[in-house]
């Protein structure tokens, strides 16, 4: 079987000089790798997956560390809207669990990734609306560009391909567990915000 190629934000050498730009390729980046998991068999699929919660880890993580914080102080009820987004990220998190204790190939597998793929478009379609439109509103160039800075620092500690020297879904996974690769993406993003 063919390797499967999922884009990727970088594939094509923008700059990244805007957080709103790179979160939305973000998103899109997320739609394939759910694509690919769900096109995907056997440890092809194991793979994918692993990619998949690695990359949702760091995204909701760099979310919470740099688009939220802003949307709370720069957005009219900020607090409400980045309230509504933590629920949301809660109930898809929840379903990642779940998913998480679970073998690919078990039958129960794919409902519960279409119920994590359907909450997890709705919550980025509600961040797309009610906070990445904002913030581009609510802030200049530089401050986007800062932004942005501290987002592809936390996109480096989730490939959404396989790493070159890493040939298993059971090697990548040992790379980390979930919640220490949030917390080393938090450090990341704080360090490139010089927050450190």
């Amino acid at each position: 079987m063919s390797e499967l190629h999922t884009p990727h934000a970088g594939d094509d050498q923008a700059k990244d000089d805007d957080v709103v730009s790179l979160l939305m390729r973000q998103h899109g980046d997320i739609r394939n790798l759910f694509d690919e998991v769900e096109a995907a068999k056997g440890e092809e699929r194991r793979d994918a997956f692993r990619r998949l919660v690695r990359l949702l880890a760091v995204h909701e993580t760099a979310e919470e560390e740099v688009v939220h914080p802003f949307a709370r102080r720069a957005l009219p009820g900020g607090e409400q809207v980045v309230k509504d987004r933590l629920a949301e990220e809660k109930a898809a998190k929840e379903t990642l669990a779940a998913l998480d204790d679970m073998d690919t190939d078990d039958p129960k597998f794919m409902p519960h990734l279409l119920k994590l793929r359907k909450d997890v478009q709705e919550h980025a379609r509600a961040e797309e609306r009610y906070e990445f439109t904002h913030i581009r509103r609510s802030t200049d160039a530089t401050n986007l560009a800062a932004m942005a800075k501290a987002i592809k620092a936390a996109e480096a500690m989730a490939p959404t391909r396989p790493h070159p020297e890493v040939e298993s879904g059971a090697a990548n996974v040992a790379l980390g567990p979930i919640a220490a690769l949030m917390d080393r993406t938090k450090d990341t993003v704080r360090k490139a915000m010089g927050k450190d």
